[in-house]
């Protein structure tokens, strides 16, 4: 990590309209802590030594080129990287203070506590209803029909998207529009309850009125639930998060409030980066 710039030779950052929502310290509890990650694919090292406090009640959004590392470090938070053949994990990832890689405990259950919305909205081939009601069936979370209906119905209201679902829940997920695959995908995940969901790229496949929606959603969902976000869109990062997280070649560069990353980075290699000199 290069050391901070001279104040002479520092830049101004970055001029985008960062929402008050974005500004100041953010004062929730700790959700995640990272402590000394790397990750590997086989012989390539794509993290190195990553540390990193992610706060509850909040968006952390993950930025840098394509390449950088912080869809890696997005996975890795509820081991999806499992599932890659040759990939390792090596340090620290609490959540509440507990590791999620230690060899007793269930991956299956770290997913349920930690959702995942990817950048493609990514529907099940099956009904609006059992879509949102896949995750409670599989976990037995609830005891009845009218259970399982009201926390349907919960979901939906909670992705804004029961008033256009309502009358259509047995039709296919597959049938909507591409912003409303995605809020069916958020209220997929927040049937489960979790306590952390991850977004890749979540607005990256929609145009802008349903993009609109999404960041409007999130803006809800987080305050009551951590998110992580990776988006190649600075603008969107100002927009929606608290937190800024830069990364570049695998090592986490900066991370601030969202304001102060943008508006007053620490870091020429941060400026560099949010001012369009590389990446």
């Amino acid at each position: 990590m290069s050391e901070p710039a001279p104040q002479s030779a520092r830049r101004p950052g970055l001029a985008l309209q960062v929402p008050s929502a974005s500004t100041g310290a953010v004062t929730s509890p700790t959700r995640i802590n990272v402590r000394n990650v790397n990750a590997f694919y086989g012989a390539k090292q794509a993290l190195f030594d990553v540390n990193l406090e992610i706060p509850d009640n909040a968006v952390t959004a993950f930025i840098g080129a394509s390449g950088c590392g912080k869809s890696t470090l997005l996975r890795c938070l509820n081991r999806m990287n499992d599932t890659i053949p040759g990939a390792r994990v090596d340090g620290e990832i609490l959540m509440d203070g507990a590791d999620i890689n230690a060899a007793d405990v269930d991956p299956v259950l770290v997913r349920t506590r930690i959702g995942m919305v990817f950048q493609k909205p990514s529907p099940f081939p099956m009904s609006i209803y059992d879509n949102v009601a896949y995750g409670p069936r599989t976990h037995k979370l609830t005891t009845s029909k009218a259970e399982l209906d009201e926390l349907v119905e919960r979901s939906l209201r909670r992705a804004a998207l029961w008033e256009e679902a309502k009358d259509r829940l047995n039709k296919s997920g597959l049938g909507l529009s591409g912003g409303q695959q995605q809020r069916l995908c958020i209220a997929r995940a927040l049937a489960v309850s979790p306590a952390v969901i991850l977004m890749d790229e979540p607005c990256s496949a929609l145009d802008p009125v349903a993009t609109a929606h999404i960041e409007q959603l999130i803006e809800d969902i987080r305050k009551h639930t951590c998110i992580v976000m990776v988006t190649h869109s600075m603008a969107q990062a100002a927009r929606v998060s608290q937190i800024t997280a830069f990364f570049n070649m695998g090592k986490l560069i900066e991370t601030a409030p969202t304001a102060d990353l943008f508006t007053a980075p620490k870091l020429e290699q941060t400026q560099d980066y949010i001012t369009g000199r590389f990446g």
